[in-house]
């Protein structure tokens, strides 16, 4: 998420009410994930496993709970809790904002676009040319839809990202205030769910085609002319690359990069990345030849038994 200006470093402290190490005036643009930091960014660490990897991050701004050296060129700021404060800049800079219409006043709405009865367009919602939407689907604020898009009826773009932090009292909600970004040719079926990024984008590539009750996680890039089919469910940060396919109730753990043209059968459970250009299946995920291989010699195995049996006898 970049701020509409470039704010201080001193001003976002007071913010947040906070210590901090830096130059008053050090300059900041924004604040993101530590995956998707870019220069002038804060970034948040609360734990020591992690300070190396938030302080060599392309972010310049590090949102700690512990005074540390800072390296060259970057700047701290010291909280006692750094999720609950990266959390009070979310409000501060991307606030939830009521609607008291089902299109916001504040959407921007392409020619010869159609919305059916029963939808909600939320704040700021950008929505391009030959558009179709159709019936009770919601679309939440600041996302932004390309031309020729179609979007079936009971799909929800932009919940928040299922992020939490436990504590003794019970689990803590990391706020979002990213967006969907879909480009321009993208069907979504119906009940689809996609996610907005905690504070960047959860992209559809343009021509991706998504069937029927698919899920798709916060912070998410789905790459250019994707087939995901009905049931599947794709979890927060992951890449897939263009023109992969993800046949029926595929799911996958986060943070993974599925390549460019791969194919991945129904039911597989994506546990790692995998290479582009080849065919998988299963759980653990592997090469489809080779899984199958394996379940053939699997159905052997009574009939093995059996002839050991004979022989021992």
């Amino acid at each position: 998420m970049k701020f509409p200006k470039t704010h201080t470093l001193k001003e976002i402290a007071d913010i947040i009410q906070c210590e901090y190490v830096g130059d008053d005036r050090f300059p900041v643009h924004g604040m993101n994930e530590i995956h998707v930091v870019t220069r002038g960014d804060i970034v948040f660490v609360d734990h020591p496993k992690y300070y190396d990897k938030a302080l060599q991050s392309a972010a310049t701004i590090v949102l700690i709970n512990k005074k540390v050296d800072c390296p060259d060129g970057k700047a701290l700021l010291i909280s006692d809790d750094p999720f609950r404060d990266f959390n009070k800049l979310t409000r501060h800079f991307r606030p939830f904002l009521s609607s008291n219409s089902a299109i916001s006043g504040t959407a921007v709405i392409g020619e010869d676009t159609v919305i059916q009865p029963n939808c909600f367009i939320g704040n700021n919602v950008i929505i391009g040319k030959n558009c179709l939407i159709h019936s009770n689907v919601s679309i939440y604020d600041n996302t932004v839809i390309g031309d020729n898009v179609i979007i079936h009826a009971g799909s929800i773009l932009g919940a928040d990202a299922f992020y939490y932090k436990k504590r003794p009292e019970g689990f803590d909600q990391l706020l979002s205030g990213g967006r969907v970004v879909i480009e321009d040719n993208v069907g979504i079926g119906a009940l689809c769910t996609i996610d907005r990024g905690v504070t960047g984008d959860t992209t559809i590539g343009e021509g991706t085609k998504i069937d029927n009750q698919v899920h798709v996680g916060h912070d998410t890039v789905i790459g250019k002319k994707c087939l995901i089919a009905s049931q599947t469910g794709i979890a927060g940060c992951v890449v897939i690359e263009d023109e992969v396919t993800l046949w029926g109730q595929v799911g996958t753990t986060s943070g993974i990069t599925i390549g460019e043209k791969a194919v991945v059968l129904g039911q597989t459970g994506v546990t790692k990345s995998v290479e582009g250009g080849k065919t998988y299946f299963g759980t653990p995920i592997e090469e489809s030849r080779e899984k199958l291989k394996q379940l053939a010699n699997v159905k052997k195995i009574p009939e093995i038994l059996n002839k050991l049996n004979k022989n021992d006898g």
